[in-house]
């Protein structure tokens, strides 16, 4: 059968494999020294160099007190979707941060199933019943992330004609979570079609989905309430009024003042949040950058300025998460693996309905 002969003949592949990954990282790292040749690095060096390190230090204040009133916001949206279950304060916010380093920190969007995960873990009564109730309220904070995207459209493009007439991209990114809300809203009716369905699994499946969004339209009902509806909109606002504050402390850390001001603060918030909604690398790394640097240059600022602001700027956002995330998530006894599963958990137990 010539079984000796085989183990020589297998390694020719494996090597034309290697020599084949030799070259495609030896063609990737010319195009990031190309590109990197084009930032003007020894600018944006010495940018970082000589940035103030009061100014940053502010800011990373401030991003902390904004996740605080995200996690206050999120506490109105759960007593008004749970009114009958006792949500402590501490729970939430550990919840939120934990959420939020999970986002920064892996990839795949994961923040927010971490943080409903943990959150059921603490409320008495059936993770059936209670995961998707609990996902409706972090559905909600996302119609009141929109207003304030709305927001700071309205203050970036009354200033400026950002990115040259391409503000499609940003009006797309923003109909797909109100594509999300309108099927949340309107899901049950639409779902009576596939009930009325001469296939048993299409009605079964029918049935568990609108199970699961009349559950999700739960968390919604916060709007429904003043009393806690007008405490989740004044406190998410507030949260992003402080991220933008802290946007604008890191311009003045690096001295671009003068070219950039409040406004520019408010656009850089709102390109870098659009960027995020489908992330492409974990943290949004060099995206996030890059936003960052074509809503600088739209302001007159260079490529190595505008890089050491992308760069003190995502720093300040991930070590503020790192910073308030690891002690809660030692707090809840989370390991790492648990945050990277509970996507699934989550996704599976919504997917049942009630």
């Amino acid at each position: 059968m010539g079984s000796p002969e085989n183990p020589q003949i297998t390694p020719r592949p494996s090597r034309y494999r290697r020599v084949g990954l030799a070259l495609s990282v030896l063609a990737l790292a010319g195009l990031v020294v190309f590109a990197l040749s084009r930032l003007n690095l020894p600018r944006a060096g010495h940018a970082l160099i000589t940035a103030t390190p009061g100014w940053i230090a502010l800011a990373f204040l401030l991003m902390a007190c904004s996740l605080v009133l995200r996690s206050i916001s999120w506490q109105q949206t759960l007593r008004a979707a749970l009114p009958d279950s006792l949500i402590p304060r501490p729970t939430v916010i550990r919840a939120t941060m934990i959420g939020v380093m999970a986002s920064a920190v892996f990839p795949g969007r994961i923040g927010e199933p971490s943080r409903v995960l943990v959150l059921t873990r603490r409320i008495e009564g059936s993770n059936r019943r209670l995961l998707p109730i609990i996902a409706g309220t972090v559905f909600s904070q996302t119609l009141i992330n929109l207003l304030a995207l709305a927001i700071l459209a309205g203050v970036t493009f009354t200033s400026v004609p950002l990115l040259h007439g391409h503000a499609s991209g940003i009006l797309t990114a923003v109909v797909v979570p109100l594509a999300i809300c309108a099927l949340v809203l309107l899901g049950p009716r639409l779902l009576a079609l596939a009930q009325r369905s001469r296939s048993t699994r299409i009605v079964r499946a029918a049935n568990t989905v609108e199970g699961a969004l009349r559950l999700a339209r739960r968390g919604l009902i916060v709007f429904a309430r003043p009393r806690y509806g007008a405490g989740a909109v004044a406190s998410q606002l507030a949260a992003w009024a402080l991220q933008w504050l802290a946007c604008y402390m890191v311009l003045l850390s690096l001295g671009l003042q003068s070219q950039a001001g409040l406004v520019s603060a408010a656009a850089i918030l709102l390109a870098v949040n659009v960027s995020a909604i489908l992330p492409a690398t974990p943290s949004n790394v060099g995206v996030f950058q890059a936003a960052c640097l074509v809503v600088l240059a739209a302001y007159g600022v260079g490529a190595g300025p505008g890089l050491a602001y992308g760069i003190i700027l995502q720093a300040v956002e991930v070590l503020t998460a790192l910073a308030l995330g690891i002690p809660a998530a030692l707090g809840e006894n989370l390991s790492w693996s648990e945050l990277r599963s509970g996507r699934e958990e989550v996704e599976g137990s919504t997917g049942e309905g009630a």
